[in-house]
């Protein structure tokens, strides 16, 4: 099996977009959360949800230690929200609205496209991050928000415009 380059093998898988989300959760009482951009819908049946957390994410422990969490949809125009999550440390809900998820009292973000509220279902190893998926426990569109997502593409930040 040939060796593949790291740095190769990020550049090369910097030429699929996705979104981005914010996950977050309440740990005793306090806000943490991080930036994601692997997430995915997992199953129809049972609602199931994936992310992906590195193992050295110092925020993943506490979301694994509430037992649930939300993901955040961010849109286009939240790329500050996605700044704060992606940096360790501090208190990244500082300047944010948020109020308790109805099912799990994850904080839902303002302004977000859409939540999920979840319940921890399973962890899987998977090289240098963790495979966790979510049992859905509660969904809200934001249906009224004009901007689309935030997407992430060949390291850096842009929005979705649909073809004519």
């Amino acid at each position: 099996m040939p060796d593949i380059d790291p740095q190769v093998f990020r550049q090369t898988m910097g030429h699929f977009c996705t979104g981005v989300v914010a996950v977050t959760a309440c740990l005793d009482g306090t806000p943490v959360g991080f930036a994601a951009q692997s997430f995915v819908s997992l199953s129809l049946t049972p609602p199931l949800v994936a992310f992906c957390p590195a193992k050295t994410s110092t925020s993943w422990p506490k979301v694994r230690a509430s037992g649930s969490f939300c993901i955040n949809m961010l849109a286009a125009d939240q790329q500050s929200v996605c700044d704060a999550f992606a940096r360790s440390g501090g208190d990244k809900f500082a300047d944010l609205s948020w109020v308790p998820g109805i099912a799990t009292g994850a904080p839902v973000l303002a302004q977000v496209l859409a939540s999920v509220e979840c319940s921890l279902e399973a962890e899987h190893d998977a090289g240098d991050h963790t495979i966790v998926v979510g049992r859905v426990q509660a969904l809200e569109v934001q249906a009224d928000r004009p901007q689309g997502p935030l997407l992430f593409y060949r390291g850096g930040y842009g929005s979705f415009e649909a073809l004519a």
